[in-house]
């Protein structure tokens, strides 16, 4: 508490007024110096006295009360500030501001924590905002109080103006930077310098990379591990600083994720930016489908309209309608029939297919045999096969009886029964994906809510998976893998019969459409499967398999630590999981089978793409607020309250070994006296003489 005194004025009437006065009397006065009249001196004091008591002086006494100065701290919290012993940096620093700066007479203390990425912003890399944190903890602060800024922090900060000057308008008062870590540090790291978000399947695409290292020797090489999703991993050596372009291709449509690595080398500051992750979503062209059909029936256009329902599907389609056996006579050059381009199809074209289906299709001397041969060899190298056996299947005429069997996993054994069942799924088929959770699977009663069908050919199982069976346990439709390819065989041709509704129908469209995504190896319908995500603060794991599984799977965290997760089982050869997380990166799920990644936050995070500390961000800013810049590592400097300087008189607020804060000294008024300097008996008197002595002047 401390008290002013100041001079004041109270007008008694208004300054336009009284300064019109006194320009009069001072033209008057002005007048009668060079005309040399008499009295003029005393007149014009006469006229400074009238002019004064209209002014009325007054004393202003101020009883005042301090405000204390306010120092802001900014502590990063930051991934990167998790590297080697920055954190313990930061706590001894932090701790040490807070004695010193506690200390300090009439001064508060405000610390503002920043950069740790929260849940709801983690996907959106905003790296390390450090200067919105002290644009924020500065917007409800006086800036006549604010002492200075002190930011604890490596330097890397993504979120500085471009404009400097802006950057001094917020602060308005010295900011100083106290760097963690080290000069000289060194570290390699993966940057991309360009990739594809999207590309075709099966297409050349190509990712451009290049490992930079600031301490490699001049013309040294890296050895660099690439891993695809599904495909595998290749290690190649490039060299370090130049850009490098790794060729690859998208072996299915949906994401697939790239990782690059390259080994720590010794003394590196961290192994996090050694890994990078693309993200690429692979894009199928119009799906290519090859339809034939053996013969006319009910159930043909089924498929037809199945297929060209999906505007996705190119769709080639033939019926046999007249085979080489049935002769009749008719010239040829009267029939109106396309001829059946087998040559083209299946020597020549057949690769383009992407699924081949056969409907109730039998042996008629119109494919050679090499032709079949062709079709086994199309599966076995990737291709899709899907068969719909018709009666002719349980006959000598069966497609079975042609090299295509090595891809078919059911022997006809000569029977069928035609009496009416109600198709239903098999133990695996209600955890397998393409069949589990079919709408009317499961009805009241525990049975399928399904249509009847009329006819089931009868096989013995060489291999393959049944999903559907009649209730007598009799396949009904097989799923199965060969080699690189799939097939997948019908056993009943009355499928069509729940496309027509009859007797309620069933869930036809569904059952094919996720046929046909399982043929073309669609990620969400492996049958075993293991998936991860990371958002909201959570790791998601989700296993899919057809067997009932105890054992937990291991998270490998980004920073390499591990920890066993338990899965619930759900159903339907589902089993889930959660785990809280909150460091961005990539995190690796593993089941003893199987592998797969999930990333929280970005892929890539800018907080690690050049973790170095570094003074060169951060110093344009220290310098424009006449602050300073110094690394912890080199000791903590002392803090001095300094005036603030004049305009005119700018200096340095830091020093060798200290760092200043200003002394803005600001304060309300708690009382206030006024006291009239122009006592009215006082000026009576006074202009009462004056006016007596001019008279007495004048009168000589």
């Amino acid at each position: 508490m401390n008290s002013a005194l100041t001079l004041d004025f109270a007008p008694l009437v208004p300054w336009p007024l009284l300064l019109a006065c006194g320009a009069i009397a001072l033209v008057l006065t002005m007048l009668g110096l060079w005309r040399h009249a008499r009295g003029t001196l005393l007149r014009a004091l006469v006229a400074v006295l009238a002019i004064g008591t209209l002014a009325n002086p007054v004393a202003r006494k101020e009883e005042r009360s301090t405000l204390p100065d306010i120092a802001v701290v900014v502590v990063d919290e930051s991934p990167s500030q998790g590297i080697a012993d920055r954190q313990r940096q930061v706590e001894q620093a932090e701790a040490v501001l807070r004695e010193k700066l506690g200390a300090i007479e009439n001064l508060e203390l405000r610390v503002v924590r920043a950069g740790k990425p929260a849940a709801e912003t983690a996907d959106r890399d905003e790296g390390t905002r450090l200067f919105t944190a002290l644009t924020l903890a500065l917007s409800d602060l006086p800036r006549h109080r604010l002492a200075g800024s002190i930011l604890v922090t490596d330097g890397q900060v993504h979120d500085m103006p471009a404009e400097i000057a802006a950057a001094q308008d917020v602060t308005g008062a010295p900011v100083h930077v106290l760097l963690t870590g080290r000069p000289d540090e060194r570290d390699r790291r993966l940057v991309v310098r360009n990739a594809p978000t999207f590309g075709m399947v099966n297409q050349d695409l190509n990712v451009t990379l290049r490992v930079d290292d600031t301490g490699a020797a001049p013309n040294e090489m890296a050895e660099l591990r690439f891993r695809q999703q599904d495909v595998g991993e290749r290690v190649l050596q490039v060299p370090i600083g130049r850009d490098v372009t790794v060729p690859f291709r998208l072996s299915r449509a949906d994401r697939s994720l790239l990782e690059f690595e390259v080994p720590p080398i010794p003394g590196e500051l961290t192994p996090l930016n050694n890994r990078v992750a693309l993200s690429v979503n692979g894009v199928r062209d119009r799906l290519r489908v090859l339809l034939v059909t053996g013969e006319v029936h009910a159930g043909e256009r089924v498929w037809r309209n199945l297929l060209k329902a999906d505007p996705n599907v190119d769709l080639v389609h033939f019926t046999i309608l007249r085979p080489p056996d049935k002769q009749d006579g008719t010239p040829i050059r009267e029939l109106s029939l396309i001829a059946f381009p087998i040559r083209e199809l299946f020597e020549i074209k057949l690769n383009e297919f992407d699924l081949i289906i056969f409907d109730r299709y039998r042996r008629r001397g119109i494919l050679p045999t090499a032709y079949y041969e062709n079709i086994a060899r199309y599966v076995q190298r990737g291709g899709a096969f899907l068969e719909v056996s018709g009666p002719a299947y349980a006959t000598p005429l069966s497609i079975y009886r042609t090299p295509v069997s090595e891809v078919l996993p059911g022997r006809p054994n000569g029977t069928m029964r035609t009496e009416p069942f109600t198709p239903q799924l098999s133990a695996i088929g209600k955890r397998h994906p393409v069949t589990a959770g079919l709408p009317g699977s499961v009805g009241e009663n525990g049975q399928p809510t399904w249509s009847r069908w009329f006819r089931v050919i009868n096989v013995d199982l060489t291999r393959g998976t049944p999903v559907m069976e009649s209730p007598n346990r009799e396949p009904l439709l097989v799923l199965d893998r060969v080699e690189k390819g799939r097939v997948a065989q019908f056993y009943s041709d009355h499928i069509w019969l729940w496309s027509r509704g009859y007797e309620g129908g069933g869930p036809q469209a569904e059952l094919l459409r996720r046929l046909a995504h399982w043929l073309m190896k669609e990620p969400d319908l492996e049958e075993e499967a293991l998936r991860a995500d990371a958002k909201g603060g959570r790791l998601e794991v989700e296993r899919r398999s057809l067997t009932e599984r105890k054992e937990p799977v291991t998270v490998i965290r980004p920073d390499g630590s591990e920890t066993r997760l338990m899965l619930e089982e759900l159903g339907d050869g589902i089993a889930r999981g959660r785990l809280p997380v909150e460091m961005p990166g990539i995190y690796r799920v593993r089941d003893g089978e199987r592998e797969t990644v999930a990333t929280m936050g970005a892929i890539n995070p800018r907080e690690f793409a050049d973790p170095r500390a570094t003074p060169a961000i951060l110093k344009p800013l220290a310098d424009a607020s006449h602050g300073s810049i110094g690394w912890l590592r080199e000791g903590m400097p002392d803090i001095r309250m300094v005036e603030k300087p004049t305009r005119s008189a700018v200096r340095e607020q830091a020093g060798r070994g200290w760092i200043g804060l200003y002394r803005q000294n600001d304060f309300v008024v708690t009382g206030l006296t006024l006291t009239p300097l122009a006592l009215p008996l006082a000026v009576l008197t006074a202009l009462l003489l004056a006016m007596l002595l001019m008279w007495r002047r004048e009168s000589r």
